[in-house]
């Protein structure tokens, strides 16, 4: 019996990537009417809502009995274990609510800290759905996913830093910037926790930043990418671009995304953001 696989809805998956993976959404909030990411909040609506006035967004994780629902479900259909890979628990109590619910379902269920969000989830869960695929045991499947997050870089520039401030999610960050919101902040995951890298003054310069920053990162390695947005697709798209230039055969594979709506809440139009996973 293979080993099932399950992430949440921050993992952003590219619509290509065909994986057997199950998702557990978490919950966007605005206004008051809750929706679960992706399947009843979009990104464009956040975009919208964070531009307006007297507009509230939020976001909460998904309850543990949705966690439980899942992973039962999957053991009843004949998963041997289940493997579950999550977000930062510095960025979500997500994790929280599956460990929650793996304590309630048994020992046949681990949850794995991707100790980051977007493809920097991404990468590490569907590294550990391929070792399931070869039919690894779920220790091997668990540690195909920590191995890949620590072989992974999440990079990531926002045009302003108040939608984060808002949400208690720059933490060292805030400390450094103190009051001077209008800088060009490029941040990145370090131990699941979002720190300030660099700044600069102007839009053009911190995406040459985030560019420079992605090769260095990258290393000599063979690398995957994925470019992340928020309603700003070409943006994404140019960086992609570059990126496939700067890096030429050493890059395989990569994707452009789009953010849902739970991220789209705590980083505001403009994002970009680059994840390297250097392959071993």
């Amino acid at each position: 019996m293979s080993v099932a696989v399950v992430t949440d809805s921050t993992a952003y998956l590219p619509p290509s990537v065909k994986t057997a993976l199950s998702v557990v959404p978490l919950t966007v909030v605005i206004n008051g009417v809750e929706g679960a990411e992706g399947v009843d909040v979009t990104p464009a609506e956040v975009a919208r809502a964070l531009g307006g006035r007297r507009v509230s967004v939020s976001t909460s994780r998904p309850s543990p009995a949705a966690f439980a629902a899942v992973y039962q479900r999957l053991l009843d259909n004949g998963a041997s274990a289940v493997v579950s890979v999550h977000l930062s628990e510095q960025l979500s109590g997500t994790i929280d609510a599956a460990r929650l619910a793996a304590a309630e379902v048994g020992p046949a269920v681990s949850v794995v800290d991707a100790k980051s969000t977007g493809m920097g989830l991404g990468f590490p869960a569907l590294a550990a759905s391929a070792a399931a695929d070869a039919g690894a045991d779920a220790e091997e499947v668990g540690r195909a996913a920590v191995e890949t997050a620590d072989r992974t870089s999440t990079l990531f520039y926002v045009d302003t830093l108040e939608f984060l401030r808002r949400g208690g999610r720059i933490n060292a960050a805030s400390a450094l910037l103190g009051t001077a919101l209008s800088v060009k902040p490029i941040l990145n995951m370090v131990d699941g926790g979002i720190v300030l890298r660099d700044k600069v003054r102007t839009a053009s310069r911190g995406l040459a930043r985030l560019v420079d920053l992605a090769v260095e990162a990258a290393g000599d390695a063979d690398v995957d990418l994925a470019v992340h947005h928020l309603d700003r697709a070409e943006r994404a798209e140019e960086l992609a671009a570059t990126l496939t230039e700067r890096l030429g055969d050493r890059l395989h594979d990569c994707y452009v995304t789009e953010v849902g709506a739970a991220v789209a809440a705590h980083v505001g139009p403009g994002l970009a953001s680059v994840v390297v996973h250097r392959r071993p």
